[in-house]
């Protein structure tokens, strides 16, 4: 499968170019699957600690709207979108394919408050459900932000015959040597291919690197600020479950991690 992941502007004015550059670089790549990051049609709403209806009632709008914009990437797409339920609020996992518009995934089942990131805030923690999903014909997993760390689940996945664990993500530069151990370790204990998008911004904040992993636990690509988007082809082959004693959480969140 040939896969795109990136980095993603938080500034909400830079959106429709990198919208553009992705289509652009998509089509010609003949992409068939695209993961961007954490709700990336609205600023980053776990950045304030105050929250404000009208705020999430316009990032759902704005990802309906874009979502009339997606058959113009030529691809699978996958990433999260803020999602209202009843009355619970959720951070859920879409798939959207040209055949069957889109389809609800995985709902982040961990969430904080952190200086920085007030997850809990704006949406609930959803009931933990790591059922695998089916995007091109292709078993995928979502691992949304946090959840990372669950390398359990991610055995788990792969056990259940996923080959690709996605990640998409809203963390911090300070953090984003941790958050590459954190995939890399996700991959090589599932043995499968670890895909992620993250945000970016101009004061440095946000993470920004994207990454694709090996099964055995390689960084095949990583985005930079010169190359915010990458495309690789993989040979899902290469993605074997090995079974394993579970392991313990990953310690690698900070009060500086985000989500």
């Amino acid at each position: 499968m040939r896969v795109t992941v990136c980095q993603w502007p938080d500034a909400q004015g830079d959106v429709e170019r990198a919208w553009e550059d992705l289509v652009a670089h998509a089509c010609a790549r003949q992409s068939e699957l695209i993961v961007l990051p954490e709700m990336p049609f609205s600023a980053w709403l776990a950045a304030s600690q105050g929250f404000d209806p009208a705020r999430w009632q316009a990032a759902v709008d704005s990802y309906r709207a874009w979502e009339e914009r997606f058959p113009e990437a030529g691809a699978a797409i996958v990433g999260t979108r803020p999602y209202t339920f009843g009355n619970e609020r959720l951070s859920a996992a879409f798939l959207w394919e040209a055949e069957t518009g889109t389809r609800a995934a995985h709902a982040k089942s961990s969430v904080d408050n952190q200086e920085g990131a007030w997850e809990a805030v704006w949406y609930a923690a959803a009931p933990r459900d790591f059922t695998p999903a089916l995007v091109g014909g292709v078993d995928v997993g979502f691992l949304i932000g946090m959840e990372l760390r669950e390398l359990g689940e991610a055995i788990r996945y792969a056990e259940e015959g996923v080959k690709l664990l996605i990640t998409p993500r809203a963390t911090t530069r300070a953090m984003r040597e941790d958050w590459l151990k954190a995939g890399i370790a996700a991959a090589s204990q599932a043995c499968v291919f670890a895909l992620s998008s993250n945000r970016a911004d101009s004061s440095g904040r946000y993470g920004g690197d994207g990454w694709i992993i090996s099964p055995r636990g390689d960084v095949l690509a990583r985005t930079t600020v010169s190359e915010p988007l990458v495309t690789l082809d993989l040979d899902l082959t290469q993605a074997q479950p090995v079974r394993r004693n579970e392991p313990t959480k990953l310690p690698i969140m900070s009060s500086t991690s985000a989500t």
